[in-house]
C-alpha cells in the first residue's frame, strides 16, 4: 500500500462517519481516528508488522465513555497497589532475547533495578527494556511478538 492509497482510505473514512477503523495486512497494520464532534481532527498510526502476521481487518467500534470508566474502575482499584512498567517506544515485543534463549521474567520473578525486562524492536533495532524499579512482577500484560504502543502497559510489579 503506497502514500497515496492510505491518503485515499483517510479521506474516505473521514466521510463515511466512522470514527474508527483498524486495518492490518500481511506486513503493516493501519489504525485511523476520527472524531466528529465540532473538532475535525484525523489521527493516523501506520506500524510494520511482523511477516508472520495474517491478513484482517476489524470492523469500527464505537465504545461510549461511560462504558470504558465502569470496566476501567474495578481494574484499577485491585492493581492501584502496584507500579506499571510502560513501553517507552513504539514495536514489536518480545519476552526473550532469542527465540532459542529462555524468557527475561516470568510472573513471580523477581527483579533488580537495571534488570532487563524485555526486547522491543523498532525499525529493526533491538531495545532492551531495563526495570527502573526492584519488586516482583505480579503480570505480564502483553503476548510475546505482540505490536506494542508508547506509553502501553507492558507489565505490573509489587514493589513490596
Amino acid at each position: 500500500m503506497d502514500i497515496k492509497e492510505i491518503q485515499n482510505l483517510i479521506k474516505f473514512v473521514a466521510k463515511s462517519g466512522a470514527t474508527e477503523v483498524k486495518l492490518e495486512m500481511d506486513d503493516f497494520k493501519i489504525t485511523i481516528k476520527t472524531t466528529t464532534e465540532g473538532n475535525e481532527s484525523t489521527t493516523t498510526y501506520v506500524q510494520q508488522m511482523p511477516m508472520q502476521a495474517a491478513p484482517q481487518m476489524i470492523a469500527p467500534q464505537v465504545v461510549s465513555p461511560a462504558v470504558l470508566e465502569t470496566v476501567s474502575a474495578p481494574a484499577s482499584d485491585d492493581n492501584a497497589k502496584y507500579i506499571t512498567v510502560k513501553s517507552p517506544i513504539i514495536g514489536t515485543f518480545y519476552r526473550k532475547p532469542a527465540p532459542d534463549k529462555p524468557m527475561f521474567v516470568e510472573v513471580g520473578t523477581t527483579i533488580n533495578k537495571g534488570d532487563i525486562l524485555c526486547v522491543i524492536e523498532a525499525m529493526k533495532l533491538f531495545n532492551e527494556i531495563e526495570s527502573e524499579i526492584s519488586g516482583k512482577i505480579i503480570k505480564i500484560l502483553v503476548d510475546d511478538s505482540s505490536p506494542v504502543e508508547f506509553d502501553q502497559p507492558l507489565f505490573l510489579v509489587d514493589p513490596s
